[in-house]
């Protein structure tokens, strides 16, 4: 095992080494305090679409154990919490009245991380969608960009003068493709029109939110969270080099391209024809307003073939198999060039602002055993990735940070409850947090900067 005094070395002193979560995952008490349906509490409650019909009714009630997970995040010694925000939280029905409890929980968690000394990355998105929206579509309606940017209005107005950096949106490929085509996400979509007309409300809610959060608090850097595909051919022949290029306009091109070019791929388009939805003057400018930062989501790369047959939707491509047989439990493929292939790739099209990596890290289902919990696996994960990111600073790329996910284990979306990513361990009957081996030695590279003076016990 690398010595984390080793690894924290290659890195600059001014490094943000941080923890993240989202809303959905943790809170709980989903009908406490005027907080009403998202897609997901409705998703969750369809036979067949999450393992065993797992929901986020409890999660890992961080809602009333607000406290000790902050004192826990403090422990550990890491400089920033990334966190986001539950839109049904702070307007229930999507549009209509505010609900003044949900801001007053996000007061105490922005609040107590000052206190403690922690840096506060807020997300306004991650995924649930207050359900009343459904009614006009969801993200399919144009509406619903116009709903976004006032709910994000209200919370920039109420935490805008506290926040040390936010995002719009994380993941919009999940939200667009993985929910509205493949349907493995909320709403359950399997519609090529649908997820278009996601993508570009997605894409527009995401510009509107910009400009209400610098109208609001114009002195909190701005973002946008993408997982961002890191594809790899499957063999040197033309055929599959040419299937990389459709793979990056879909999986990345489509969001990436609107926000630092101003303009959906050409490609792309042409491949659609007439089934992307009415662009409306004014549209491109708001997306592609400046940022001040990105954030960069990596867990695994993807390998495509071409589709010789050019059989179902653009981009006509199949998946490749895995270089190697090393997998997370989820079944992902560990392959940790596959970062710095992405944020070469990225940089080289497009001209992009500083960078974090706001989330990275691996299932492995480990549990405890006499109070420890020994995940070596998602360890070496952490040090394999970690040292990629030393590598792209030493090569010039201004990666300025570094969010493990995530802090503790939570519901996987579609997984349910049974696949940990945590260095936490959470056990979900009694709410007993355990520090995995993983997490005491993120806590003491943590330890090795400024801020990190608190070790994991």
């Amino acid at each position: 095992m690398i010595d984390p005094k080793t690894l924290a070395a290659r890195f600059p002193g001014d490094f943000t080494f941080g923890v993240a979560t989202a809303a959905f995952q943790i809170e709980g008490a989903t009908k406490a305090d005027g907080r009403k349906a998202s897609i997901w509490d409705a998703f969750c409650n369809m036979p067949g679409r999450v393992f065993q019909r797992d929901n986020g009714d409890v999660a890992c009630d961080h809602y009333n154990r607000l406290e000790q997970d902050l004192d826990l995040i403090k422990e550990m010694g890491v400089e920033a919490y990334r966190f986001s925000i539950a839109w049904p939280r702070i307007v229930p029905e999507g549009v209509g009245p505010i609900n003044e409890k949900g801001l007053d929980f996000y007061d105490r968690l922005v609040d107590g991380c000052k206190a403690r000394g922690i840096k506060t990355f807020a997300t306004l998105y991650h995924w649930d969608l207050p359900l009343s929206l459904m009614g006009d579509g969801g993200w399919t309606a144009r509406s619903t960009a116009y709903a976004y940017q006032r709910y994000a209005k209200t919370v920039m107005a109420r935490l805008g003068d506290r926040l040390d950096s936010v995002a719009t949106f994380n993941e919009p490929w999940c939200i667009v493709w993985l929910s509205h085509l493949y349907g493995v996400h909320a709403p359950g979509e399997r519609n090529m029109e649908a997820a278009l007309a996601a993508m570009h409300h997605i894409n527009l809610a995401h510009g509107l939110g910009v400009e209400a959060i610098r109208s609001e608090a114009p002195k909190v850097p701005v973002g946008l969270v993408l997982n961002a595909a890191s594809i790899i051919a499957g063999s040197d022949a033309a055929a599959d080099q040419a299937a990389v290029e459709r793979a990056h306009e879909f999986h990345n091109g489509a969001f990436f391209d609107p926000v630092f070019k101003g303009a959906y791929p050409e490609a792309f388009l042409s491949a659609l024809g007439d089934r992307m939805p009415p662009v409306a003057d004014g549209d491109m400018a708001l997306i592609s307003q400046k940022l001040d930062w990105v954030g960069i989501n990596y867990y695994k790369p993807d390998r495509v073939f071409d589709d010789a047959e050019k059989t179902g939707d653009f981009p006509w491509t199949t998946e490749a198999p895995p270089a190697s047989d090393v997998k997370t439990d989820i079944g992902w493929e560990v392959y940790a060039p596959g970062l710095k292939h992405l944020i070469e790739d990225l940089y080289r099209r497009y001209e992009l602002p500083e960078c974090y990596i706001t989330e990275n890290g691996a299932a492995y289902n480990m549990g405890v055993v006499d109070g420890v919990v020994d995940d070596q696996p998602r360890l070496d994960y952490y040090v394999d990735h970690l040292n990629v990111v030393a590598d792209l600073i030493k090569d010039g790329y201004p990666m300025r940070g570094y969010f493990a996910w995530s802090l503790m284990d939570n519901f996987e979306w579609a997984e349910g409850y049974r696949m940990r990513f945590g260095l936490v361990h959470v056990d979900y009957e009694t709410q007993v947090r355990t520090v995995k081996n993983s997490g005491k030695w993120y806590s003491e590279l943590a330890a090795q900067f400024p801020k990190g003076n608190h070790t994991a016990k």
